[in-house]
């Protein structure tokens, strides 16, 4: 049987835990795993706006990014027809066109 790790945790922070699962009716383990992974992406955007921001320093640098992304941002009208998919197991094309219903 595999056991789940255990973490400490303070009083005050096992009462707020446990008063959110009773008002969501979700259990305190639900609570816990939502809140790690809003922390890990609050994280992970303040640190790449850190190191944008850190790339904006430098003229160059920065010049280099803006022109990669106007050369990305030519393939937005390469021509091809919005409304086209590829079907998974599909080598061809299907228009996935709108129809209108008949008044």
């Amino acid at each position: 049987m595999i056991q789940n790790p255990t973490v400490r945790i303070s009083r005050q922070a096992h009462r707020t835990l446990k008063e959110l699962a009773a008002r969501s009716g979700q259990p305190m383990q639900v609570i816990l795993d939502t809140a790690i992974e809003e922390e890990r992406r609050r994280r992970f955007v303040e640190e790449a706006n850190a190191s944008y921001a850190r790339l904006r320093q430098n003229a160059r640098v920065w010049g280099d990014v803006e022109a990669e992304r106007a050369t990305w941002d030519a393939t937005l009208s390469d021509g091809l027809d919005c409304n086209e998919a590829w079907g998974e197991d599909e080598p061809v094309l299907r228009s996935k066109k709108k129809t209108r219903k008949a008044k």
